[in-house]
């Protein structure tokens, strides 16, 4: 494609170099550019890839989109500067693949918690009413049927249209797609066209690479900035953050509660951990999910669903048959009478919620003990935050090893008991090693008991010194169950 033609969404500083050149790809890899390529300079968190112009010119690139314009510029190579690499790549790439978000309709999810439930339900629920859809998801991406492994909760820009214009190939109609503060704040999403955008909740995550709940809130916020007048927002109005995300939204903007008057409203008749008997919008349903928060969850669901012009009717017969997302409160029932739920559960409010789910089902009948951890090389602020919540709602806590990382698994359980006083500990094990932690307490349960394993869910891995070890806290229970 001809650079003239890519271009002509962005606004350079500086143009060295003709833009009548052909374009045959886009790169941020230095070393995946190939002749003819275009190679984006972005400045990451940790390397700048200003540093490579050198070695993708070499690799052949004929156009260089930098930030900073090098001291010295290659006779028959083009260069680019603009005021965000992240911004323009983003517009650059959508052009290269075609605009592909704006031939189907492609719907982004954003918040703390509920991202990737809600997107593939919404996903699975599309697929039944009979429509070919895709799915940008932190478990797996789908193009209809195939599945294409995740490595990022939100692809980058070059690997989002790809995925994108494969899914138009394949004849899709929608697109759901979960919305990271971090693919948000660095412009993986720029060019993008959404018809609609949903906010779960927020809470503290991520600070770690945001640095506060400011930045956090602010990131998630520019999504909804950015949505155009023909698209939809739909926001959790029981969360405080949800009218603030909708500040100077030009969006149709709509709301879902369980606890007040909303657009989109809920509420629990029965629960059992088969499932709940909901009534939404005066509709009575039977769903195979358990908690509050999940109600929440469903509502996102049918609220986006009613927005993309569904009727109320077909889009509960079809919610009454989906199942929970792998990894997600999900039950696994033990000869000796007691229930093992893992769950991915890994904030201080993800954990709160997942707990409360339990103890509506249990209704003061069994004992809860949970296993946790927390995350290495991330957030070290919610670590004592999630041993307390632990504690508040289990009667036994192991705290274990989660994904260390490089950090040592055994200082991550010391901050974690940081938070803790003297009369806690007494509920307390640490137990370093994840599946003896597990095993513990699958041993310490009795009839009508629930052990809860949260923290990985769906991850089939456990990160150690820079290495994913093979680690399934579903296969690791079943193991332990059978023998």
């Amino acid at each position: 494609m001809i650079l003239k033609n890519l271009i002509q969404n962005i606004k350079p500083l500086q143009v060295v170099g003709t833009t009548d050149v052909d374009i045959t790809g886009v790169n941020m890899d230095s070393r995946a550019v190939e002749q003819g390529h275009l190679f984006a300079a972005i400045k990451g968190t940790q390397v700048d890839g200003h540093t490579f112009i050198a070695k993708a010119i070499e690799k052949g690139a004929k156009a260089i989109l930098c930030e900073d314009m090098p001291e010295t510029t290659v006779d028959g190579v083009t260069y680019l500067q603009v005021a965000s690499t992240d911004d323009a790549l983003g517009k650059v790439v959508t052009l290269f693949y075609g605009d592909p978000s704006s031939k189907l309709k492609l719907v982004g999810v954003t918040g703390t918690n509920g991202k990737t439930t809600i997107a593939t339900l919404l996903y699975n629920m599309f697929r039944k009413l009979g429509y070919k859809c895709g799915l940008l998801s932190t478990v797996c991406n789908y193009i209809e049927d195939e599945a294409v492994p995740a490595s990022h909760t939100t692809p980058d820009a070059i690997e989002l249209n790809r995925l994108l214009a494969r899914m138009v190939d394949a004849g899709c109609q929608y697109a759901f797609m979960e919305c990271s503060s971090h693919a948000i704040a660095q412009k993986r999403i720029s060019g993008l066209k959404f018809v609609g955008g949903i906010f779960t909740n927020l809470t503290r995550d991520h600070l770690d690479y945001h640095k506060t709940v400011e930045n956090y809130r602010n990131a998630k916020k520019a999504f909804f900035d950015g949505l155009p007048k023909s698209a939809f927002a739909i926001i959790n109005d029981d969360d405080k953050n949800g009218q603030f995300m909708v500040q100077n939204c030009k969006a149709n903007i709509k709301t879902y509660s369980t606890r007040t008057m909303a657009d989109f409203k809920a509420k629990i008749l029965e629960c059992h951990f088969e499932g709940m008997y909901l009534e939404i919008d005066g509709r009575e349903v039977g769903v195979q999910f358990i908690g509050k928060f999940n109600v929440s969850n469903l509502l996102a669901v049918y609220g986006a669903a009613i927005m993309l012009g569904e009727k109320p009717e077909d889009v509960l017969l079809v919610m009454s048959t989906l199942k929970s997302v792998s990894g997600r409160l999900e039950p696994i029932a033990a000869p000796d009478g007691y229930t093992a739920v893992v769950d991915y559960a890994h904030t201080p409010d993800a954990l709160q919620n997942v707990l409360s789910a339990i103890h509506e089902v249990l209704n003061g009948k069994g004992q809860v003990i949970t296993v946790c951890g927390a995350g290495g090389n991330r957030d070290k602020g919610k670590r004592p935050i999630m041993a307390q919540e632990a504690v508040r709602q289990s009667d036994k806590v192991i705290l274990t090893s989660d994904n260390p990382r490089f950090e040592e698994p055994q200082d991550i359980l010391n901050d974690m008991l940081a938070g803790l006083d003297r009369q806690q500990m007494k509920k307390v094990l640490t137990i370093v090693d994840r599946r003896e932690a597990i095993r513990t307490a699958c041993m310490m349960a009795q009839k009508g008991d629930v052990v809860l394993i949260a923290g990985k869910g769906h991850e089939d891995y456990q990160e150690i010194k820079g290495v994913k070890h093979h680690f399934d806290d579903k296969e690791v229970v079943r193991e332990i169950i059978n023998s």
